[in-house]
């Protein structure tokens, strides 16, 4: 045993200390639960001082840190080479605060998202953030990664819904910046600093959390179009005319719909198979039936504009649920090769459309690829492909992220939208992002974490 584990078992207790099979018995990624994890250790704080104390402890015998929330990210972020120590977050999992005049939850960094999104229901108040994987992602995750997701729309990436957060820096120092304000121009924004970086600067143990009084109404409906330029003009036509309840505009691609709906997908297709997109959109509000009825006046004047081919509107819950589900159910899309290849990307919208063209076309011409399945969220420019293919190989896997990433640069995109960079994607940062940026990055990373032991390795090589 080691002198920074007997260390750590001394000052937290030997239950917070995980060790040996202990260790191997746990996983990096949920998708990968059978691998076992590699680590020196697996320390489970109980709360902030716990963490403080552990910085503190690994900052004196110069180890490294890894820190773990619901372990759901898709670029590499919690890969260890067994030298860390690793410290998870699944025991701060308390709401502390729901502040319901303020229109705010404090919340430690263990609490799994769809639990806030649940406890803020029960006071008919929304907490917006919503994606595919709310109901194992922690938001200690969602901040450290600046997650987006289905409403970014209408509400913002996380840092918009972050009012307040705690921070442990690595040597133990303790950011308590717990403000429950919106307003706040008291020099610079420090909470900012550490949502987006990636537990590279400061490990998130604690939130205050913006909320926002929930809607009495959710209408959704799909619709198909074969032209791109028309789709684009639907966004505007729909945003302009739902006048600002529009919280969803998701967009699939015809291969991608086809799998998602098809014989082998758990959802038949409430729209008929053949066009080139298929877009789903979701509306917040006051009254369910009144803004229903707005919805369907608009997609029919949309249809009889010959913008849209076909439509269809969610009538029931069952409806809304059929209709989400096809959309999240992105299991089948990987599902389809031997391994799966994921991407977020983001482009100005009114270049998109041949961008997704192209690349779609060159992803498949590559031998070892299945297919490319597009989808995303195009009204805040950011579209998802995941590619099917046959095995893992370093020059397949080169050659795709080359199709997918190299036009970026030229399009003033980014290699990622809402994933994070972590360690996957740290060699493509220079194409969306200049010498000086990363420069003025890799100053903040030596100033918070001068001996480099937060999350080594990801995101920076510093």
């Amino acid at each position: 045993m080691s002198d920074v584990v007997e260390k750590l078992i001394e000052a937290l207790g030997a239950e917070k200390v995980l060790l040996g099979e202990d260790v191997r018995e746990r996983h990096y990624h949920i998708w990968h639960m059978g691998e076992g994890l590699n680590a020196k250790a697996v320390t489970l704080p109980m709360n902030t001082e716990d963490v403080s104390t552990i910085c503190k402890i690994c900052s004196d015998y110069n180890q490294s840190i890894i820190v773990f929330g619901g372990l759901t990210n898709l670029v590499g972020s919690t890969e260890t080479t067994g030298e860390e120590v690793v410290i998870s977050m699944e025991r701060l999992n308390q709401i502390e605060e729901i502040d319901e005049v303020s229109r705010t939850m404090t919340v430690q960094s263990g609490v799994i998202l769809q639990n806030i999104q649940e406890a803020a229901a029960d006071k008919e108040l929304l907490f917006p953030l919503n994606f595919g994987a709310k109901g194992s992602a922690q938001i200690g995750g969602c901040i450290s990664t600046n997650a987006g997701g289905l409403r970014v729309l209408r509400f913002g990436m996380t840092r918009s819904l972050v009012l307040g957060v705690e921070a442990v820096l690595m040597d133990g120092k303790v950011i308590n910046s717990l403000k429950k304000i919106i307003k706040d121009n008291s020099a610079y924004d420090l909470k900012q600093i550490f949502v987006g970086s990636e537990g590279t600067l400061g490990i998130v143990t604690k939130a205050v959390l913006k909320l926002v009084e929930a809607p009495k109404s959710r209408n959704s409906a799909f619709l198909a179009f074969d032209d791109y330029q028309k789709l684009v003009a639907f966004m505007k036509f729909i945003d302009r005319g739902l006048a600002g309840a529009l919280s969803g505009f998701e967009v699939i691609w015809r291969a991608s719909y086809e799998v998602m709906t098809g014989p082998n997908a758990h959802n038949r297709p409430p729209i008929p198979h053949g066009f080139k997109y298929y877009v789903l959109v979701e509306s917040l509000g006051a009254d369910q039936d009144t803004d229903r009825q707005k919805l369907q006046d608009l997609i029919e004047e949309t249809i009889l504009n010959d913008n849209a081919k076909d439509a269809v509107i969610a009538h029931t819950e069952s409806d809304l649920s059929w209709f989400w589900t096809i959309r999240e159910d992105v299991k089948i899309l990987a599902e389809q090769g031997n391994v799966d290849h994921h991407f977020d990307v983001s482009a100005p919208i009114n270049e998109l459309g041949d961008y997704v063209d192209k690349a779609e076309a060159a992803l498949n011409a590559l031998e070892g690829v299945h297919a490319a399945y597009p989808f995303g969220h195009l009204a805040d420019g950011n579209i998802h492909f995941i590619v099917a293919k046959d095995h893992n190989e370093k020059p397949l896997r080169n050659a795709i992220n080359d199709i997918v990433y190299n036009p970026l640069t030229e399009l003033k995109g980014s290699v990622s939208a809402e994933h994070g960079i972590g360690l996957h994607k740290k060699k493509y940062l220079p194409l969306c992002r200049t010498e000086e940026e990363i420069t003025l990055m890799k100053t903040l990373k030596i100033t918070f974490d001068p001996k480099g032991l937060l999350n080594p390795g990801k995101v920076l090589d510093v």
